[in-house]
Order: C-alpha cells, then sequence, then structure tokens
C-alpha cells in the first residue's frame, strides 16, 4: 500500500515537472511511507522525507527514532541525525537538493527552522507547493482506507455508547471522559486483532474528550473538566479527536440531556440542527459540489430565523481535516470513496446543539459509518 502510494506521488510530480518534494507534515510521511513518530517538532526535532520524481526516497530522521523508522517506514534509505552532532538534519539536504531544478515543499507544514534553510538552498523561484498534489491523492480513500474508516466508525460508537451510559445527575465529565477512553480502547484492540498484523499499532484512543454541559453547552471544543452534571442540564459528546483508529480520523457528536429538558426552548433549536444534517445528507451523493451540501443545510438553518452557521462538514483520513470542506466556495464535485463528517447544528445565545457523523460516498450515495440515535425522545437519558 505505502510502496504503491509513494509510487504514484513520484508519478505526480514527474507530471507536474517537479524534480524533488520535501515532505514534513507527520500524516504525508505516514501516508506516503507508513512511518510516523511521537517526538517530531514538539521536541525541536525534524523529521524530513525527500522524495525524488526519479524513483528515490529518503527518509531524514532522529536517531533516537530509527528503530521505528527502520521497522515501519517503507522508503529507499534512512538517514538518522543526532543532537549537536555535525550538521544534524542539515546533512543530507544540500546532496538531496543540488543540481535539482523545481522543489516542491508544504508551506504551511514545514517546521520555520527547516524553511529557512531550505530557503538558503534554492532560490524562491525554484519553489513549488506539493499540498495540491497530496491533497488530490488522498481525497479518494483506498479500499485499505475504506476499511480503517469502517473500523474507526465502530470505535466511534462504542466511545459513544459508553460516554452516554455514564452520563448521569451528580456525575462529574471527567468520569464520561474515563468511559470513553476505555471503551474506545477496548474497541479499537479487539479491531486490531481480529483484522490488522500491525502489531506496532496503538489501540489507545488518542485525544483529550471535548463535551460541554450545562452552562458551558455553548463551549464548541470544551474538555472535559470536574463540573458535575445535574439533571435537566444538556450534555455535548464530540469524538472528532478521539476517533483516531490506526490513524484514520472521523467526525461524530451528539447533544444529550438528562432526565428532562428544563429548558423547553432547547428543543426546537436542537430539532433545527437535525433538520439541517437532514437536509445536508439529501443533497449528498456523487456528482454534486461540496459547497451545494453546505448550501442545502445552511437554508434549513436560515429560514428558521438563526444565524448563518459555521461549515457543514470536512472531509478526512488520516488527517482531521482534508480536502474537500462542505462549505461556501467549495466547488470539488463529491466522488465515490471520500469519507465526509457532515453536522447539523444551531448556536444561540445559552445553548448550542450538534449532531454529527462520519459517511463514505458510494457509487450511488453514501454510506453511514457512524451510527447513534439523534431523534429529541432518543437523547434524554
Amino acid at each position: 500500500m505505502f510502496t504503491q502510494r509513494l509510487s504514484d506521488f513520484q508519478a505526480k510530480l514527474a507530471a507536474a515537472n517537479i524534480d524533488v518534494a520535501l515532505i514534513t507534515d507527520d500524516d504525508n510521511v505516514y501516508y506516503l511511507t507508513g512511518y510516523y513518530d511521537y517526538l517530531h517538532m514538539e521536541f525541536g526535532r525534524p523529521t524530513i522525507l525527500v522524495v525524488s520524481s526519479d524513483g528515490g526516497s529518503l527518509l531524514i530522521t532522529p536517531t533516537i527514532d530509527l528503530n521505528s523508522a527502520q521497522s515501519a517506514a517503507h522508503v529507499g534509505r534512512i538517514a538518522p541525525w543526532n543532537d549537536g552532532m555535525c550538521s544534524e538534519w542539515r546533512e543530507e539536504l544540500p546532496a538531496a537538493l543540488s543540481g535539482r531544478g523545481r522543489v516542491a515543499i508544504e508551506p504551511d507544514h514545514m517546521p520555520p527552522l527547516v524553511r529557512a534553510y531550505v530557503n538558503e538552498l534554492v532560490h524562491q523561484g525554484r519553489i513549488s507547493s506539493a499540498t495540491p498534489l497530496l491533497a488530490e491523492m488522498r481525497m479518494i480513500k483506498s479500499p485499505e482506507e475504506l476499511q480503517m474508516a469502517r473500523h474507526a466508525g465502530q470505535v466511534a460508537n462504542a466511545m459513544m455508547a459508553a460516554g452516554r451510559a455514564a452520563i448521569g445527575d451528580g456525575v462529574p465529565e471527567f468520569e464520561v471522559a474515563i468511559a470513553t477512553s476505555q471503551a474506545g480502547t477496548r474497541k479499537a484492540a479487539e479491531l486490531l486483532s481480529a483484522h490488522y498484523d500491525d502489531a506496532d499499532m496503538s489501540p489507545n484512543t488518542h485525544f483529550l474528550q471535548i463535551m460541554a454541559s450545562g452552562g458551558d453547552i455553548t463551549k464548541t471544543h470544551h474538555r472535559a473538566s470536574t463540573r458535575v452534571m445535574r439533571h435537566g442540564e444538556p450534555v455535548f459528546l464530540c469524538f472528532c479527536g478521539m476517533t483516531n483508529f490506526h490513524r484514520f480520523k472521523l467526525g461524530f457528536d451528539r447533544t444529550f440531556w438528562i432526565g428532562e429538558i428544563a429548558d423547553k426552548d432547547q428543543a426546537a433549536v436542537y430539532e433545527v440542527a437535525v433538520a439541517s444534517q437532514k437536509a445536508a445528507l439529501a443533497a449528498m451523493r456523487p456528482g454534486v459540489s461540496a459547497e451545494s451540501v453546505h448550501v442545502a443545510y445552511a437554508k434549513v438553518i436560515q429560514e428558521a430565523g438563526f444565524e448563518y452557521p459555521f461549515r457543514c462538514g470536512r472531509a478526512t483520513g488520516f488527517s482531521f481535516l482534508e480536502k474537500p470542506q462542505l462549505v461556501t466556495g467549495d466547488t470539488t464535485i463529491l466522488q465515490p470513496g471520500m469519507v465526509l463528517a457532515v453536522d447539523g447544528s444551531v448556536s444561540v445565545d445559552t445553548f448550542r446543539a450538534q449532531v454529527g457523523d462520519s459517511f463514505i460516498i458510494t457509487e450511488t450515495g453514501y454510506e453511514r459509518i457512524t451510527d447513534h440515535p439523534k431523534a429529541l425522545d432518543e437523547v434524554i437519558i
């Protein structure tokens, strides 16, 4: 899988008259080679994948991660570098770029430290962007990726069910986060053992739980805290970060209430959110533009008297955000094999309702890969 991707990328580079690409985004390094590390720039240690259009590939990575690179990376050569020795990660780049014509980088994902050195080696007029080429490659998922997406959906469903079961009057938010993490990890471990031979891939969830309750419900990306939930309050659960199975990401959200809806006005807001997602899904199919899905979703929300909403959704994969986005201005035509997170959402001053699910675009429509009840009477716990 990785060898073929790297070969396909090299062919795209050649077709674009690009001699060499420097890939520094973690997710793209993984997408092309199968290698990922846990330190990278957070610890000041660059990892750089050098891909030549003529078929060569080189992974420049810290010596501390060499064993992992040798185990996982599908590349022609690995060049380890150590802190404080020689020119560190710079050592290989002059030779790799010498005599090359056009050099592609990832402008938005290259660490400033690395970009400054590349600018010393390559005239600005020879630098272009590799981002569009990779974004286009990653839009349509392979059969292996679609299997991961479906399995990620199972992990997400397990987390949502566990989170729902943990919500209750007198329960602190962090207890919900513990429950979802355990459920997701156990489901991921089950799927990894049954369907994959990558023993190094961790089943553990990778993100702090996004949730909010009571008066914090309008805080979109609030983390689970020590706040104690109470009867009648709304509770929002989001797994857009935690759903990260075999590095494949999804979007998945629900809004619940404990026992009853104490503020009856919240029910009407919630129903519009559900209706906006339903409208988006009615518009979503292969052959339509990404922005047209957003238009259908936004129309429901605005006609109900609420403010123009944020984007309806986004593509996911090995990154949290991929191309296309379901938003005004994105004219990308939806195609079978895309994986999209699709939301319905309405915000007012004191309340915010959101439901979200992930889908695979098929030849005739879409396949749902996350699933949890969303009818109003079904989300009152």
